[in-house]
């Protein structure tokens, strides 16, 4: 969870006819699959992919990751461009220390367009617990992609990658026997 400080300032109400000064707010945010799926609903399209977000869009996510309801539009408004960077990095942040070594060859990532739909169904394909989509996505993501590294049928080596380890093998043994052949 992120949190962001925002501070205090005066605001002039028309229907008031006065100032009137907001406090200082603590916004808390998490980026995760319910963000995302609210997103999505509201612009029909999938938040993961490539193409970039417009103001509107991204200020809407901001608004979507935000866990504190009924936060008055003039305290998103007085987000700085700073707020903005800390939100970027920690939207962007990778949030495991798991890492996935992908064999030599082999394209990583994912191969089709990636929505919150998608997600929940490798949820329930891989018995993941529904109290997992309130965890940073990109950590739901890297545990998605270790259910798949290990339930995935172990590939066969190739001819070259077998002559190779038998070589290395061979060699261990005849350095640890003393022999030539």
């Amino acid at each position: 969870m992120l949190e962001i400080q925002v501070a205090e300032a005066d605001f002039f109400d028309e229907e008031l006819d006065q100032f009137i000064k907001r406090p200082s707010t603590t916004l808390r945010f998490e980026h995760s699959l319910v963000s995302v799926s609210k997103w999505e609903s509201v612009f029909e399209k999938p938040f993961l992919a490539d193409e970039p977000k417009n103001r509107e869009q991204t200020l809407a996510y901001v608004r979507m990751m935000c866990l504190d309801e009924k936060i008055a539009p003039e305290v998103f408004s007085q987000l700085s461009p700073a707020h903005y960077d800390a939100i970027n990095a920690y939207i962007n942040a990778k949030m495991t220390a798991t890492t996935i070594n992908e064999r030599p060859g082999s394209r990583p990532g994912f191969r089709e367009t990636i929505t919150s739909e998608l997600i929940y169904y490798w949820m329930v394909s891989y018995n993941i617990p529904f109290e997992c989509e309130t965890w940073h996505l990109n950590r739901l993501i890297m545990l998605i992609r270790v259910c798949n590294h290990k339930q995935a049928p172990a590939k066969k080596m190739g001819r070259q990658e077998a002559a190779q380890q038998r070589h290395e093998l061979n060699a261990q043994r005849r350095a640890r026997l003393g022999t030539k052949g």
